[in-house]
């Protein structure tokens, strides 16, 4: 699964990463422990280009009867997008970047959980594939929510969790951002695990299992 992540770059190195502008109302700080029910930075892409605003992390169908589904909605398995309802009809037209330097996940030694970080050898931005949509509650307030796309480990991760995270090759972003891209075969053809000879891991503090832990100590290499 992926069930916390980074997001530390200046804004002006994602605007430029993405070629993208800023959404109204967006407000960014860096993030050292995202989780899932915050708001966190989304590309999307329009008519006008891409664009980088917030979603809330945790799906709600539009056809849900409440938001309380979004807890449950964090991650969506690439093996059965097309098999369920909450994500099929999204595939083809509401798909979104969610801008990273660096995953959470836990590792198992023994009777304990010894948190890691994942990112690249190079440190550089990197972009997990995501869903979208938009649900209207009774009063008519609209909810822009996200969900992360998981696959199967590559190679650094089958040590450490039996899930990760789609991350997109840098150049299949600009297919699944495209707006009149949507070949679903093609599109899932590109939700595969990413290439572990260009990635790292590394021992954090346990601090990060507290979402109210959020600061750059989170980052430190321990061991």
């Amino acid at each position: 699964m992926c069930g916390r992540f980074t997001i530390t770059d200046p804004i002006e190195a994602i605007m430029d990463r993405y070629y993208a502008s800023i959404a109204d109302g967006f407000d960014y700080k860096p993030n050292y422990n995202a989780a899932p029910m915050q708001y966190i930075p989304t590309i999307i892409g329009s008519k006008d280009g891409n664009r980088l605003g917030a979603l809330r992390w945790g799906l709600v169908p539009s056809w849900a009867k409440d938001d309380k589904i979004g807890n449950k909605m964090i991650n969506a398995r690439a093996e059965t997008l097309t098999e369920k309802t909450s994500f099929k009809s999204l595939i083809s037209s509401k798909r979104c970047i969610i801008p990273t330097n660096g995953i959470y996940e836990w590792r198992k030694e023994g009777t304990q959980k010894q948190p890691m970080r994942i990112l690249m050898k190079d440190d550089r931005l990197f972009s997990l594939a995501g869903l979208y949509d938009t649900w209207t509650d009774p009063d008519g307030n609209k909810l822009s929510t996200c969900t992360i796309i998981t696959t199967e480990p590559n190679s650094l991760m089958e040590d450490i969790h039996n899930r990760m995270p789609v991350i997109l090759r840098s150049e299949d972003e600009t297919e699944w951002l495209g707006r009149d891209k949507d070949d679903v075969q093609s599109l899932l053809g590109l939700l595969k695990p990413y290439q572990g000879s260009e990635m790292r891991a590394y021992e954090v503090p346990k601090e990060v299992g507290n979402v109210r832990n959020n600061s750059e100590g989170l980052l430190k290499e321990i061991g």
